[in-house]
């Protein structure tokens, strides 16, 4: 019989893909724009995911974990090589395992990720990683930047504070390059040791505030 090929799986690849946007979150609209597949094709598949899994309604979906056979997940970890120490005493391998090892991704939304490619990226230089669909995500030294699309701008968004080595010069720099600094470098706090705390805030392509923060030491 013609068709496409059976899967050793319980899901089929694009039934996984559906599959982990629903768990995250997002939106048949959402899904369809980041596969490149229509919002009935999702439906399609969605259909096909809680028949399968035997599963009632999407929101049992957020619930209901397993890894994809060929996944990096489903494959065996290897050990951490090495011991880490907590409290005066070497951590445990669970404790390792399960240790929060620090930030990795803060979430923006925004009202167009063309428009913020350039602010982020060519305006304040921060390393692009990857788009699909309507999702940007971006490089800060270890913790991903993550921007997303949306009609709906979240209106309880932190502010993000970027670190920077000189102020002033950096404040400059982003001038030049269009950027409206809001808030130019002042004051916050000299602690005991003489050193400095210095804060400016610029506009993001929203009009939201995003801040610059810098630890200046006196010179010996």
């Amino acid at each position: 019989m013609r068709g496409r090929p059976r899967h050793d799986d319980v899901l089929t690849p694009m039934e996984w893909r559906v599959l982990h946007g629903a768990q995250h979150g997002s939106t048949n609209k959402a899904i369809a724009a980041s596969l490149g597949i229509s919002a009935d094709g999702v439906k399609y598949h969605m259909t096909n995911i809680l028949g399968k899994l035997n599963l009632a309604n999407r929101q049992q979906l957020k619930t209901w974990f397993q890894a994809p056979r060929d996944s990096a997940m489903a494959q065996p970890q290897n050990d951490s090589s090495g011991c880490e120490l907590k409290e005066g005493r070497y951590m445990t391998e669970n404790e390792q395992t399960t240790a929060l090892n620090g930030l990795g991704q803060v979430a923006r939304t925004v009202r167009s990720l063309e428009e913020s490619l350039g602010f982020y990226r060519d305006k304040l230089g921060i390393a692009h990683l990857y788009s699909f669909g309507n999702l940007g995500f971006f490089d800060l030294a270890g913790t991903r930047l993550f921007l997303n699309e949306t009609e709906a701008l979240n209106e309880n968004e932190s502010i993000l504070y970027f670190s920077v080595t000189d102020i002033n010069t950096t404040c400059a720099t982003l001038a030049e390059r269009g950027v409206e600094i809001s808030n130019q470098p002042h004051l916050i706090h000299t602690h005991d040791d003489g050193s400095e705390e210095w804060m400016a805030f610029l506009k993001d392509p929203e009009g939201r505030a995003l801040g610059l923060m810098s630890t200046v030491r006196k010179s010996a």
